[in-house]
Formats: C-alpha cells, structure tokens, sequence
C-alpha cells in the first residue's frame, strides 16, 4: 500500500457545521483521502495517497460544492536569469510544484509572483526549489531597496566592460591584420600573447557564462549562457589547439580565433550592461513616487517638536506640517486651515482649500498656514505606498501577449543548438570537406548571433515602461493584461452621478410652504444619499429647523420613506408615488421641465397627498464634453448608465454627446446592462465611483474606477484614474494602443532578427565578433524602442 502524504487545506465559505460535515464527507468519498474538517479553525486536516489523487483533484472538488481553498502569494526577487528561456524554465518548474496553484516569472523586474496553498508548500520551500535550478531567490525588497541594489549592480558590470575592453582592444588590433592587411608588431600575432591577453577575459569576467551554463545543463536546460559558452569555448579551444600545433613546430602560421572569443564576451558584457542601464530606466515611475515621499516629520511628543524619521511615526500621532512642506503621511486636519496642491495624486494644478475635519494626503504640499494633522495612515497604509504597490504589481505582471514569446523562448535554445551542429556537419562534410576551420567558424556564428534576449525583453519592457508612464499621469492599471486589454475597448460605459457629473448637487427649484420643506428636509435628514445633502444643505439656507424621523426606510432606485411628527412622508419618483397611489398629474408639466433642463426632480407627498416638488442639478464636470468628444475621435461608443429619470439623463447627454443613454436602473441591475452589452459582442469598459457601482465594474472586460470614488470601487476596477479628470479615460485607451504597438515592433524585430540572422551566419557570412555585436545590439534596440514609450504624447 503507498504511503500517504498529508496536507492542511484553509477552507473559505463555511457558515455552520453542516457546511464542515459536507466537505468532510465529499472528500473522504474521494479514492485514497481521509479527511477531517474542523469548522472552528476553517481548515482541512487531509491525508491522501498520491497515486489515486492530488492536491489539484482536492482542491477542485472543494471548489466544486461552493466553498473556496485560501491561498497565500509571495512575491521573491530572482537573480541569475540571463534570458527569457531562463523566466520560462523557472516559471515552467513552480508552476509544477505541488502546492503551486499559479506562479508568473518577468525577466525585465527580476522577480517572480507565486501563488501557493501553505498546507502543502511555503516560501521557503519555493525559493530552494528555485536555488536548484541554479538561480538565486529572496522575498521582494521594499521598492527602494531594489533601485540601490540595480545601481550597485550596474556599477559592478561596468567595471566588468572596461576591464574586459581593455584585455580585448590588443586582440582587436590583430584583427586589422586580417581584414585590412595592415603590417603589425610581430608580437601582437604571438600566439603567448594573444593568449595572455584573452585568457582573463575568457575565464574570470567570462565565468559568470559557465556557471550558468553548468546550472543549466545540470538540470536538462539550456539558455543564453549556455550558446555564449559553446561558442566562445569552441574558438578558445581551436585556438589554442593551434597554439600546440605552432608550439610543436606542426604550424608555421596558426590560425588562431582568441580574439573572436575575447570580443564576443565583451561585447555580450557590454550589451548586457547597456540593457540593465536601460531596462533601470524602466522604474523610472517608481523611482519618482519614492522620491515624492517625505523623508522626516515634524512629531509633537510631550508638548514638544522632534523632527523624526517618517517610518518612526505611529498613528493617531501629532505631526505639525509647515507652509512649503509635504504632509509626510495621511492624516486629519485637527488644527488651522490651508490649501494643499494635491497635483501628484490628482493631476490638478488648482490648490485644495482644507479646514479642520479634512484629510490629507502623504506627499501632497501644504502651501500656506501652519497647520495640525492626526495620523490616520502609515507605512504600506499610506495612498502613496498604495498607488506605488499597483504600479510595481502592474509592471511585474504578465500581458497574455507575453506567454506567445515565453513559449517559443523555452524551445528556442535546444533548436538553435541543433542548428548549429547541422552547420558545422554540412560546412565539414560538404560545404568545405574535411576543413574544421570554416564549420567551426559557422557554427560558432549561430551559437553567438541566435540569442532569446531580445524575444524575452520585447513584451515585458514596453509594459513597464507603459505602466510607468499611466502612473507618473494619474493613470494606474493594475496589471500588464489590463494594459493590453484596454485597446480592444469598443464601448465606454459611464455613470452619471460622481463620474459624468461632480456628485455634489445643488437645489435649484423648490415648490411648496415652509411646512412641506420642513418634513421634507428632516426627512432626508436620514438618508446618506448625495441628493439628500443638498436638500438639508438648502433647508439650513432658508433657517428651516429640522426634526428627528421617528421611522425612515430607503426604497432603492425610488426614493425614501419616514415618519416625521406622526405624519408619513414619501420624497421620489413617479414610480414610488404612483405605487402609493397619489394623484401627481398637477406637477407632471413641471417635472417635465425640470428633467428637460438636466435636473433631478423628486415629489413630495404628505399623508397621502402631493405636496410639493423639489429640482436638484448635479453639474456635469469641466471635463466631461472632451473626453466624450476625444472618445468619439477614437471611434468608441459612448453610454450612459444611471439610476436617474431618463429626461434628465438625456439632458446630461445632449450636453456632453453621448450617444445612448440606459436610465432608471437599479443598483443591483448595472451589472446586468453590462453584460448585455458584452453579449452583442462588444468588449467593455465601465467607468464608476460608487459602491453600487463595483458589480459592473468588477463585470465589465475593463473596470475603470474615479481615483476620487469609494475603496470598493476602486478595489473592483481594472485600472484607477487618480483625480477627476475624464480626459485620463481616452489617455488611458491611447496609452494601451501605443504599448501593443510598441510591443509589436519589439517582437517583429526580435522575430525578424532571428530569422535573417541564423541563416547568414550558417551560410558562413558573418564573422563571429560580429556575430556577438549583432546579438548585443538586438537586446539593447528591443529595450531603447521600449523607452520611446516614454516620449509618446497620450
């Protein structure tokens, strides 16, 4: 009988011991498990025999009968990976390990994301798997840690170039020799020499080749390293075989290729240095929200000031932020009043005024008055740290384009190296019989010219890049597959109230006696909706005194309903009044009106009968005509999807030039229209900012939530816009079609270059240094295109 392996599942979604009993006997009907389901902890004690089932088999039918398995994910910073095929193998083997529900791998950050079931793996189980491959893992270092460490980084490598640059440039003289004939030295064409001179290059700045070659091959993989290895140890060896020869008076003139072996390092060095210069050019977003951060803050302890550092702050503490200072963390106005340029959260120019009972942002700039803040955010809490969190998450993340590159990058080495061997057997064999010299020659020129690099970087550099640029203009995407996705966008879907409009309305009609107004404002005294802000906000205007509802009940999508001073009052729609049948005929002429003109227009009714009625418009922001218009030019449909009476949705409308409008719909029946739009075979974004608003954000192929909107809206959306601009939308939709362009040339070129320069190389035209220099310089062009993303006017 084979031995049992034993796992801990977190179980999500019981509500009783029913719930665990279920579980518990569902699995333990599983061939070879034996389960025990405790409901107080939420876990699955479970031991199974691995040749009747696995993990995924437990898990699935967990998931199967509407309970859910927790999962935990770690994100490590990767060191080692030379290559795309490097990315690939790693993620290729995590993605196998038990345990591992989904694992992703980027070459350009260096890191990978790991999602893992903690009963049956940890972390620390992952990054030794991944140290067996050859390739070092540590839990992610903070943001700026990682920058200091590429800084650290590159300056090594530079150093590696110049050396390795200073050993070649004797062997490149030799080279005038044979192209050009020129009369040398003699002892530049000594075979000691040359070999002197490219021993150390070879070697020791070579090693780092070798040793991820060695890791590679020990575990039945092949990467970049391994072809640079091949290829250079070919021309190394045969050169100094010719160096025996000549040593043995066999040779006259030894045919020697050190200076092949020695440049091709170099150049590689040097070409692999200029792509982490510029690929660290590709953080360049994180670099500036890092250095938007205040480094100290000034801390009031015991009556006194101290000027600590910002991560020494605890919350609810007392900071005093003085004019032309940035408030260190976020926090509450308590004392003083200001205006705050927010503009590198928000994109706005325009100062905030701020009293006491405002919050405030970490980073912003506190432009006039001493003021007072309490704590409320430190650390990862903070609204920076959080924008900073979905820019390095978007950027580490994998665009579905990408999985194309990575596929053919896995299988590309192996081919590339039996393209080789091919070569050399048809120069040896046919082409030039029995002559090792130019089939060596050949087949060293494949090796060094047929490098993945350029494939591996083509996709993930211009994400970054793409994010990069979204988050330093107030457009934050979560991830690169919403990147890409957001191009295919055919229709934009918005809400009215907080999106279209400012979400702050105003009353603008009123008909009826003090005493209506009266029960209506203390009425709406009970609701949080914005319209009822604007009715108690006016009341107060005309120094109506309000009462307490002694009952109070939202109808949602029609209005309210409260008992105030023994009388029912009903404030609403049409829909509400003709339920409660009430005679409303005599105020339908100025509801017309009213809904034409773009108001919100509601009725009252006291104990039975109309009382009044009341107008109330939400402007539509400055924004909103241009970015309906910009939209339009990029040949999107644009809808309108709202809660509101279709009169003053169209009204809306007409003013910015939607071109539908879906009114009257109810919270819970948003979602719905989405997916009735998607059904006709149209991907769709929805744009919101209200909690009602988060199942069609979350539905929708592209959920884009108002950065000024709630958490949870935010938290259901694909991408974030910082502010209120609605100019950022039609940016956001350019920014993704400019990087899919980007990312196309990118692949075109590294596609391009493989096909044309194999076949060159194996027909024996390419020398191998040049080889090497062509290899390099299809990285580095693959990176440079990336960055002219950042020079694109979105």
């Amino acid at each position: 009988m084979a031995e049992k392996e034993h796992i801990n599942l977190n179980i999500s979604g019981m509500t009783c011991a029913a719930c665990s009993n279920r579980i518990e006997k569902v699995l333990n009907k599983m061939d070879g498990v034996d389960a025990n389901v405790n409901l107080t902890t939420e876990k699955a004690s479970v031991d199974y025999s691995k040749d009747k089932t696995s993990v995924e088999d437990i898990t699935k039918r967990i998931e199967d009968i509407g309970y859910g398995v927790l999962y935990e994910k770690s994100e490590l910073d990767i060191t080692g990976m030379t290559c795309a095929a490097c990315s690939s193998r790693i993620e290729k083997v995590l993605n196998k390990t038990d345990g591992v529900k989904a694992a992703t791998v980027n070459l350009t950050t260096e890191n990978a994301t790991v999602e893992y079931n903690p009963g049956v793996t940890d972390e620390r189980a992952i990054i030794d798997r991944i140290g067996k491959l050859g390739y070092s893992a540590e839990p992610k270092k903070s943001a700026e840690d990682k920058i200091s460490h590429k800084d650290s980084e590159l300056k090594k490598m530079k150093w590696k170039v110049i050396i390795a640059a200073i050993l070649s440039l004797p062997l490149l003289v030799t080279m005038l020799d044979h192209l050009l004939g020129i009369s040398l030295p003699a002892i530049f064409m000594n075979p000691w020499f040359q070999l002197a001179f490219a021993t150390p290059v070879q070697f020791i700045l070579g090693w780092q080749f070798y040793v991820g070659a060695y890791k590679n091959l020990k575990n039945f993989t092949a990467n970049m390293d391994v072809l640079v290895v091949m290829g250079t140890t070919a021309a190394f060896g045969f050169s100094l075989y010719q160096t025996y020869l000549w040593m043995t008076g066999a040779v006259e003139h030894p045919h020697l290729y050190f200076e092949a072996s020695a440049i091709i390092i170099t150049l590689i060095l040097f070409g692999k240095y200029l792509e982490t210069r510029a690929k660290s050019q590709t953080t360049g977003a994180i670099s500036k929200l890092l250095d938007m951060q205040a480094k100290e803050a000034r801390v009031v302890r015991d009556g006194k000031e101290f000027m600590i550092p910002v991560e020494d702050v605890k919350v609810d503490e007392v900071l005093v932020v003085k004019p032309g200072e940035k408030f260190p963390l976020d926090g509450e106005l308590i004392r003083g009043r200001t205006s705050v340029d927010e503009s590198m959260l928000t994109g706005e120019s325009i100062p905030v005024e701020k009293e006491t009972g405002d919050s405030v942002i970490g980073a912003t700039m506190n432009q006039n008055g001493t003021v007072n803040i309490k704590v409320t955010k430190t650390g990862k809490d903070t609204a920076l740290a959080g924008i900073i969190k979905v820019v390095e998450e978007a950027q580490g993340n994998k665009a579905p384009i990408q999985r194309m590159a990575d596929i053919i990058s896995g299988y590309f080495v192996p081919i590339v190296i039996v393209i080789a061997i091919v070569t050399f057997i048809v120069w040896y064999f046919l082409a030039s019989p029995g002559n090792v010299e130019p089939a060596l020659v050949a087949a060293i020129s494949v090796l060094v010219i047929a490098c993945p690099c350029a494939l591996g970087l083509a996709t993930p550099t211009s994400i970054m890049v793409g994010t990069g640029k979204g988050a330093e203009n107030g457009i934050l995407y979560k991830g690169g597959e919403h990147l890409e996705k957001t191009h295919k966008v055919d229709v934009v879907v918005l809400d009215k109230t907080g999106t279209i409009t400012n979400g702050t309305p105003e009353v603008t009609d009123f008909s009826g006696d003090n005493d209506t107004l009266h029960l209506l404002a203390s009425a709406e005294r009970g609701s949080e909706h914005p319209l009822a802000s604007a009715i108690t906000a006016y009341a107060a205007e005309k120094n109506i005194g309000l009462s307490e509802a002694e009952e109070f009940s939202a109808i949602p999508g029609h209005g309210i309903e409260a008992v105030i001073e023994g009388r029912k009052v009903l404030v609403g729609t049409r829909k509400l009044m003709n339920g409660e049948n009430i005679d409303i005929s005599a105020a339908e002429e100025e509801m017309q009106q009213f809904e034409y003109e773009g108001k919100t227009a509601m009725m009252v009714a006291v104990d039975g009968k109309l009382a009044g009625t009341v107008a109330v418009l939400d402007m539509v922001k400055e924004t909103a005509k241009q970015a309906v218009s910009e939209l339009h030019n990029q040949g999107l449909e644009v809808i309108m999807l709202t809660g509101d009476n279709i009169r003053t949705a169209e009204a809306i409308a007409r003013e910015v030039n939607i071109d539908q409008v879906i009114a009257e719909v109810l919270p819970e029946e948003k979602a719905d229209k989405i997916r009735a739009i998607q059904e006709s075979g149209k991907i769709t974004a929805m744009v919101g900012d209200g909690v009602n608003d988060a199942p069609a954000l979350a539905l929708a192929d592209i959920g884009i939530a108002m950065g000024t909107g709630t958490e949870v809206a935010i938290e259901a959306a694909d991408l974030t816009i910082l502010g209120e601009d609605l100019t950022l939308i039609p940016r956001a939709i350019n920014l993704s079609r400019e990087t899919i362009k980007n990312i196309k040339q990118n692949l075109f070129w590294a596609f391009a270059y493989n096909t044309l320069g194999i076949p060159i190389a194996a027909l024996g035209f390419l020398a191998p240094w040049v080889a090497g220099a062509a290899m390099a310089f299809s990285s580095v062009s693959v990176v440079a295109n990336a960055l002219r993303l950042k020079r694109v006017k979105i």
